[in-house]
């Protein structure tokens, strides 16, 4: 036992109480701290990567086998672009489709709207994905992405497709190897329908290249690109929405997951910092960039973070960590509605929570608190939050600062016209001085000190306002979103749906699954689709 930072014990990392208690009540606070520490004193040594392109032998938690015997709905096999992650599996499994026919029905859809869409950057033909399909093994249960239509964000290296970044300075960049991601996904069945469009850079929503023309539309407003379809993992959303993939991989340094997961009505995962291997990723903080996963429901985010939370010997930030926990069985005790929480769960409410948005919000935001409650959760009804927290979460010691600079100096020095927009961003960083990038680092960790001490010890989950996320990137803390009903654009009188942010202390994954999966077994926001381009 070691003593946390709030003066009451808790377990040290590796220790556990009992097999059904979830991770977060298991694992030091105290040691995550001084972990964060370490991993912002390595980037600055410059002792934190091995270059070498590849990935560790897994030793994660598998899939469970029997997540794939549960029922598929009938309304599914009408459209194949239709079926969750779980269901494609488990129709693969007992034989009723192939993998090929799940090519055909994606490739279908994505040669008939992406023009529209503009989810992707580069992707395969029908021809090249049908050949991939057919090198999947048959009938192997060791496969929980058989068949799946997964689609990485274009800063995801991939060896048979370009990895542009959405931007100049990379144009035309082909990688040698695959991100340490792209390796689990194949190994897993998974299969590459494209590289899904994404900001400049990492900032902002997808653009044609080196211009403010935006490309990548709202699947739920297709025929207005004014809307905007989130961050810049916002082609991920985009084709994960749209149905022209089951699932997708993003990544978020400041919202990049989360954002498209609210604009477009999806269930998305930025884990806790370290549990997903950023190996062969384009970096922009190393000390902030996490992956996430965007799925339509929480057993599908629950079986693709499965797959992709392994230690990777390439990347020092997942090693040492305790062993993923079985999130698929957080996310699958729910089969049918009115099932309680797992364990018992205090949900604390943001200041203002329910009442800084407009009043359809407030509504729906009233709906869900009253359903967690009817699931067993304690409402915590206004958290107190950490002492100085606007300081510590606004510019200038809540941003990133010269994180991003640092790492495009050479690309800098050769054309800065590349950088187009984004250019003021990244010489703003060879402005900052040397003490306030220290304060930066100081200002992340005593930010964590006073979440994990003052914030989660009132909660295990907190509902958080959209502004209210932004301390939970750079201190590494896990968010979830997930729909909770849909409102009405004031300019146009589209329909769009509304989501819910919930967040959680380290490695409170589990927790975040579980409020998720209660919480769909119960509603169909999940379930609803947009409307096709016309």
């Amino acid at each position: 036992m070691t003593g946390a930072t709030d003066g009451r014990p808790e377990l040290a990392v590796g220790d556990v109480i009992s097999p059904d208690v979830p991770q977060d009540a298991t694992v030091s606070r105290r040691w995550f701290l001084e972990r964060m520490a370490w991993t912002s004193s390595a980037v600055l040594a410059g002792t934190l990567f091995d270059p070498r392109p590849g990935v560790s032998a897994p030793s994660g938690r598998p899939v469970p086998a029997d997540v794939f015997r549960s029922r598929v709905r009938p309304e599914a096999l009408d459209d194949l672009t239709e079926i969750t992650l779980a269901e494609a599996v488990t129709l693969i499994r007992e034989g009723v489709i192939q993998p090929e026919d799940l090519v055909h029905a994606y490739s279908d859809r994505i040669e008939a709207y992406d023009h529209v869409y503009q989810a992707y950057a580069d992707r395969p033909s029908r021809e090249e994905l049908l050949a991939q399909a057919a090198r999947i093994p048959r009938g192997a249960p060791s496969l929980p992405l058989v068949g799946v239509h997964v689609a990485p964000k274009d800063n995801l290296y991939t060896k048979d497709l370009l990895t542009e970044g959405g931007s100049l300075v990379y144009e035309g960049f082909q990688p040698d190897y695959d991100a340490t991601t792209i390796t689990l996904v194949r190994r897993a069945g998974g299969l590459i329908p494209g590289k899904a469009q994404m900001g400049n850079l990492a900032g902002g929503r997808a653009r044609v290249y080196g211009t403010t023309n935006p490309t990548t539309r709202n699947a739920w407003t297709p025929d207005d690109v004014s809307y905007s379809p989130g961050g810049s993992s916002s082609g991920s959303g985009t084709a994960v929405a749209a149905r022209l993939a089951t699932v997708a991989i993003g990544t978020q340094t400041g919202g990049s997951v989360i954002s498209p997961g609210l604009s477009q009505g999806l269930t998305c995962i930025k884990p806790t910092f370290g549990r997903v291997s950023l190996h062969g990723i384009i970096p922009l903080s190393h000390t902030r960039d996490h992956v996430g996963v965007m799925a339509r429901d929480a057993l599908d985010a629950a079986i693709l973070l499965q797959v992709l939370a392994q230690p990777d010997r390439n990347d020092a930030r997942t090693l040492g960590l305790p062993r993923p926990p079985d999130y698929v069985q957080a996310a699958a005790r729910y089969p049918d509605s009115g099932a309680p929480l797992r364990w018992p769960t205090r949900v604390g409410l943001w200041p203002g929570y329910l009442s800084d948005e407009n009043g359809r919000v407030q509504q729906l935001r009233r709906e869900l608190v009253a359903e967690l409650e009817d699931l067993g959760a304690e409402i915590v009804p206004e958290l107190s939050l950490p002492e100085q927290w606007e300081e510590l979460t606004t510019n200038p010691l809540g941003g990133s600062h010269g994180d991003p600079t640092g790492m495009f100096i050479p690309e800098l020095r050769r054309d800065v016209r590349n950088f187009a927009d984004r250019l003021p961003r990244f010489l703003n960083g060879m402005l900052q001085s040397a003490d306030t990038y220290v304060k930066v680092q100081q200002a992340r960790t005593l930010l964590l000190h006073r979440m994990v001490t003052q914030l989660f010890t009132q909660c295990d989950v907190a509902l958080v306002t959209t502004s209210g996320g932004s301390g939970f990137d750079g201190t590494g803390l896990p968010l979830l979103c997930m729909p909770i009903g849909f409102d009405s654009r004031e300019e146009t009188g589209d329909r769009i749906p509304r989501g819910a942010v919930l967040a959680a202390p380290p490695f409170g994954e589990e927790r975040l699954l579980q409020v998720a999966a209660a919480y769909q077994a119960r509603t169909d926001h999940h379930r609803e689709r947009p409307p096709d381009p016309s």
